[in-house]
This record gives C-alpha cells, sequence and structure tokens, in this order.
C-alpha cells in the first residue's frame, strides 16, 4: 500500500509540474506577436507542438471539469465598471486603450464580441486595398499582424501597425463600450450590431471552441450575458451606447450583421463612401470576393481571432456558420431570457431595436 501511496505522490508531482512548466510554454508561444508574427508553416507547427505537448494536460482538466461542472463561471477583470476577460486582456491594457489619442489615418471597427468584428476588419482592409490585400508581406501574414486590437494583448502593438492602403489607414479593433472607447474627431468609427440572442450563440460557439470541457454550463453561460459581468457591458448597453454616437456623430457608421449577410455589396459600398475610397467596378468584384464567407472560411488561418489552445487545436474553428439567424438554435427558455432581458433593458433607449429586430419590440 505505501508503494502505490509514493507511485501517486510521485505522479501527482509530476503533473503537477509538468503543468506548470506546460502554461508557461504556452504563454510565450501564443502571446499576441509571439504567434501572429510567426509566417502560416510556423503557425501551423506551434498548433502541432500543442497538440502534442497538452496530450498529459488535457485528460486531468476534464476529469477536473466534470467533477467542479456546476461551479464553473467566466473568469473576469473590473475596470471602472466595464467587465473583461483576463487571458485576453488587463486593467491595464483596458486603461492604456483610453487613453490613446486617435489620429486621422485610424479606423476604429467597434462590436461587441461576436457581431463580425473580423468580417468588418476584412472589408476595411479589402476597401482601403481595393480588394488586394493577400496577407502576403513578410511579418503581415495575418488579419492581428496588420490591425491592433487596442484593448487586448494578441495582436500587433498600436505603435508597430502598419498604415494599409490608400489612404494610408490603421484599421483598430475594439469591443469597448463607447463610454470607454477612445474618440478623435478626425478618427473615423465603425460599428456592428447582431441579433442578440445570435450573439449569444456565437460566443457559446467560440468559448467551447477555445475551453472545451472547462466550458460553463449553457444556463450558467446565459445568466452572464444577462449580467454586468458581461465582456465589455451587455449588450443592450453596448449597442445603445454606440447607437448614440452614431446618431450624433458623422464619424460613426453604426451597420447590422444580418445587413452584411443580406447584401454583402451594399455594405462594401457604404463603408467605401464612409472612408471616402472611390472603388471601380473591379476593385468592387475582388473586393465582395475577399470578403465572402467562402472566402474567409477557405482562408481561416489568416483570420483566427485567438491564438490557439489545447482545445482549438483539437479542431475547434473560428468561422463556424456565418449565419444571421443562429439564436434560432438556442433553447426556447434561454432565448426568451436574453430578449425578455433586453427589452427590459432598452426602455428608454434611444436605440430602436425593433425596428431592426421586431422579437425586440417592447
Amino acid at each position: 500500500m505505501g508503494k502505490f501511496v509514493v507511485l501517486f505522490l510521485g505522479l501527482l508531482s509530476f503533473w503537477a509540474g509538468y503543468l506548470v512548466w506546460y502554461f508557461r510554454w504556452d504563454a510565450r508561444n501564443t502571446a499576441g506577436m509571439a504567434y501572429y508574427g510567426r509566417p502560416p508553416a510556423a503557425r501551423r507547427g506551434l498548433k502541432r507542438r500543442i497538440r502534442i505537448l497538452s496530450l498529459p494536460v488535457i485528460p486531468i482538466l476534464s476529469i477536473l471539469a466534470r467533477i467542479g461542472r456546476s461551479r464553473l463561471t467566466m473568469p473576469v477583470f473590473d475596470y471602472e465598471g466595464v467587465s473583461g476577460p483576463p487571458k485576453v486582456s488587463s486593467p491595464e491594457a483596458f486603461a492604456r486603450a483610453r487613453q490613446y489619442q486617435p489620429k486621422a489615418a485610424d479606423v476604429f471597427v467597434a462590436t461587441q464580441m461576436r457581431c463580425g468584428t473580423t468580417w468588418m476588419q476584412q472589408i476595411v482592409y479589402q476597401v482601403v486595398t481595393r480588394g488586394r490585400g493577400d496577407f502576403q508581406g513578410a511579418g503581415h501574414t495575418h488579419l492581428y499582424a496588420v490591425s491592433p486590437w487596442i484593448e487586448a494583448a494578441n495582436s500587433v502593438a498600436l505603435q508597430d501597425a502598419p498604415l494599409v492602403g490608400e489612404p494610408p489607414t490603421r484599421i483598430i479593433k475594439t469591443h469597448l463600450p463607447a463610454s470607454h472607447c477612445p474618440y478623435g474627431r478626425e478618427a473615423k468609427y465603425i460599428y456592428v450590431a447582431r441579433h442578440p440572442v445570435t450573439c449569444f450563440a456565437s460566443i457559446v460557439d467560440f468559448n467551447r471552441s477555445m475551453l472545451g470541457p472547462l466550458l460553463p454550463p449553457l444556463e450558467t453561460m446565459a445568466a452572464w450575458f444577462t449580467s454586468k459581468q458581461m465582456y465589455w457591458r451587455p449588450w443592450p448597453e453596448h449597442v445603445d451606447g454606440w447607437w448614440q454616437w452614431s446618431t450624433s456623430r458623422d464619424n460613426v457608421l453604426f451597420v447590422h450583421f444580418e445587413e452584411m449577410t443580406n447584401g454583402l455589396g451594399d455594405i462594401i459600398d457604404r463603408v467605401a463612401g464612409f472612408l471616402s475610397v472611390s472603388l471601380s467596378a473591379d476593385d468592387r468584384v475582388r473586393i465582395v470576393d475577399r470578403c465572402s464567407f467562402a472566402y474567409m472560411k477557405e482562408h481561416e488561418e489568416v483570420f483566427e481571432m485567438a491564438p490557439p489552445t489545447m482545445f482549438s487545436v483539437g479542431g475547434g474553428k473560428f468561422l463556424a456558420s456565418g449565419a444571421a439567424r443562429r439564436h434560432e438554435d438556442v433553447p426556447p427558455a434561454l432565448r426568451e431570457g436574453i430578449l425578455d432581458y433586453c427589452r427590459l433593458s432598452l426602455t428608454g433607449a434611444t436605440y430602436p431595436a425593433g425596428r431592426f429586430y421586431p422579437d425586440l419590440a417592447n
């Protein structure tokens, strides 16, 4: 019996030491440009190493997740009343983003998470490059090596971000609410809203691909989504704040994900007009092709919006379906709970939710 105890303790000690080593190694190799600055072949090679090196870790984490599943929650930090994701960002990163002084070359692409951010970044990139942006330049072989995420660590830093296209443009991603986004009269801002339940469904898909068995239960995710713990503020506050900006400031364009799905060409024309970019017929054809879901799915490794994890390298996908009606896949009770929350939260708000989403009409 004593030998088995010694063996068990030895295995436990080895596993604990390996776990510490693995997460340190993972952090060094996947943080920001340590991942996005690599050429495609090197990124694929790193994913293979993650898949192999995580093999001793996944079974134990899966067991622990099953044992404590009812207690799993989404980790958060707080910055001036705005919640954020700890591994992706920090209060210090939020503070730096808020203090940034926007420049005339800056085009901010703003959304609540999983509402078409990457798609709109690609649209802006292709518009200013006239459909010739192919991520082939040295060190620029990924969207996040070109477009900084202002409040996060996982992209090129603002000071290192290249100006792309004509006129020279810095494409900046943000999920910050309007109350915390740095504003400059010469910069431009494009906000994308998406049906809240579809947004929720996409958030669940994304986090399942990243967290695997560590994903909290669906009911816990819904409770988080409809609380002040929701990253970057809850959907109703987020959308209403940016709607107010768009109706009072002519350098803010507000679009809906569903418009992008139903009329991509029209949205490209609106973005081009907003950015004062003239497009030829051939330019427009190239841009529509490179901004299509089929093209982005085919080149998915260029558009990953988060570095790989031990679970995502096992088959998780960043571009799930591009569908506008994912809300129909959410269980009815949770769907109605989210809609009720949004209706109540939007009472007295300026955003005319019922005009765009009839099921949100009070």
